[in-house]
């Protein structure tokens, strides 16, 4: 009968080595596998197209310049915010600012 020799345990420096070497060589698979692989172009389907995102952000600044003239009017001016959005109102502006 054969005598089976005892297992080895393996040193801390010795593990670190190992895994070491199992964590290159890990590295150097992906790098080969990643060169080996053709380079495909990838065509992302936008949830929201660009002329739209374009639009949505004009309307958001269109908002809120109405909105901050009502504010600036209304509130600091002590009038009524309403009156922003009437013609005589800025008419009455332009005439101010223009005045000779």
């Amino acid at each position: 009968m054969e005598q089976k020799e005892p297992k080895k345990s393996l040193t801390r420096e010795e593990l670190r080595k190992a895994q070491k070497n199992k964590a290159r060589h890990q590295e150097e698979h992906a790098a080969t596998n990643e060169r080996k692989k053709p380079e495909k172009l990838r065509w992302r389907i936008r949830l929201i197209p660009i002329w739209l995102r374009i639009i949505i952000i004009l309307i958001i600044m269109a908002v809120a310049i109405i909105a901050g003239a009502m504010f600036g009017y209304g509130v600091l001016g002590g009038g009524n915010p309403m009156d922003v959005l009437n013609k005589e109102t800025w008419q009455h502006i332009l005439d101010l600012v223009n005045k000779e």
